[in-house]
C-alpha cells in the first residue's frame, strides 16, 4: 500500500470516528491537498519518496510556526500545532536521533574528505539525501557546523 493510499484509508477511518478523529481528519485532508497541489505543480504522479518530501515540508512549517507561537505566548496554538505534528509523524519515516545524525555526519565528512568550515556545502550536499524526511535540516546543519568548527 502506497503512502497516498494509506492517507485515503486513514481519512475514511477518521471520518467514521467523528469527534475523536477531528484533528486527524483535518491534518490528513491538509496533507492530501498539499500532495495534490505539488503533483499539479510538477505535472506528475508522486511516488512515496516525493510524498514524504511534501510531508516533511509540512512538518518543517509546523516546527517553525511552533517556535513563533511559543515566543508570542500562544499556548492554544502551540497545543494545536503539537497535535498536528503528532499526526504527521505517523506518515514520516522514523526520525534520526541526534547521535545517529552525528554518526552520519562523521561518516560523510570522512567520505568527502572535508577539512574545515569551507567544506560545509560539500558535506551538506552529500548528507541531504541520507537524511531527507528523517531529520530536521536545521539540526543536521547545526551538527555539521559544530563538527567542522564553523
Amino acid at each position: 500500500m502506497t503512502l497516498k493510499d494509506r492517507l485515503v484509508e486513514d481519512m475514511k477511518v477518521a471520518m467514521k470516528a467523528k469527534e475523536e478523529g477531528k484533528v486527524r481528519l483535518s491534518v490528513i485532508r491538509m496533507a492530501r491537498a498539499a500532495i495534490k497541489n505539488a503533483e499539479i505543480d510538477k505535472k506528475i504522479e508522486f511516488n512515496d519518496d516525493q510524498v514524504i518530501e511534501v510531508l516533511a515540508r509540512e512538518m518543517k512549517q509546523r516546527r517553525d510556526s511552533l517556535e513563533e507561537f511559543k515566543k508570542a505566548d500562544r499556548p492554544e496554538m502551540v497545543k494545536a500545532l503539537e497535535e498536528e505534528m503528532v499526526v504527521l509523524m505517523d506518515y514520516l519515516p522514523q526520525q534520526l536521533s541526534e547521535g545517529e545524525i552525528r554518526q552520519l555526519v562523521q561518516e560523510t565528512i570522512g567520505i568527502v574528505g572535508a577539512q574545515g568550515p569551507k567544506d560545509l556545502g560539500k558535506v551538506m550536499g552529500a548528507l541531504s539525501p541520507k537524511t531527507k524526511g528523517r531529520a530536521d535540516g536545521k539540526l543536521v546543519n547545526q551538527v555539521v557546523r559544530e563538527i567542522l568548527g564553523a
